[in-house]
């Protein structure tokens, strides 16, 4: 589960990042980093909340199915390599074995799952709780626009 926070395509994240280490300024590379990062920082925890607020028959608990999930939010930059730019996900490869899809099953992009109830052969089918997506479209304009400003700051310092 991955949303893109792009202001302008990541190729002109990527060029950008480059052109500075091109002129060896690693402080501002670094500074670079640190604004993309500090502009989407606000959506993490509104994601962690969406997914506490999941309706659940059970309280919110950290070492509950919810619990794993919050743990598995995190915030990634990256200005370089095929995939830059600044992206919020729910990574499944934090989450424990057995459990790494259940973000995209709790989301609805991957079909509803099954799994038996607790204590009984009877199986049920899980129905999405989408939490993601409807979080994170508000808060990526003004991710948007804090992106293009730091990416614009950065540019002037260099020009």
């Amino acid at each position: 589960m991955v949303a893109s926070v792009q202001l302008r395509t990541g190729r002109d994240l990527k060029r950008i990042s480059t052109e500075l280490r091109r002129m060896g300024e690693k402080q501002l590379g670094a500074e670079f980093r640190k604004e993309l990062r500090a502009a989407a920082k606000p959506m993490v925890p509104a994601v962690k909340q969406a997914i506490r607020n999941i309706p659940s028959k059970q309280p919110y608990r950290p070492d509950g199915l919810r619990g794993e999930m919050v743990k598995a939010v995190k915030l990634e930059v990256k200005t370089t390599g095929r995939q830059t730019g600044v992206r919020i996900r729910v990574d499944g490869r934090k989450m424990p074995a057995k459990k790494k899809a259940l973000q995209a099953y709790m989301e609805g992009t991957k079909r509803p799952w099954r799994h038996p109830v607790f204590g009984h052969d009877v199986w049920v089918q899980q129905q999405p709780k989408p939490y993601f997506y409807k979080t994170v479209r508000p808060l990526s304009a003004r991710a948007n626009r804090n992106i293009r400003t730091a990416a614009n700051r950065v540019a002037n310092k260099v020009t």
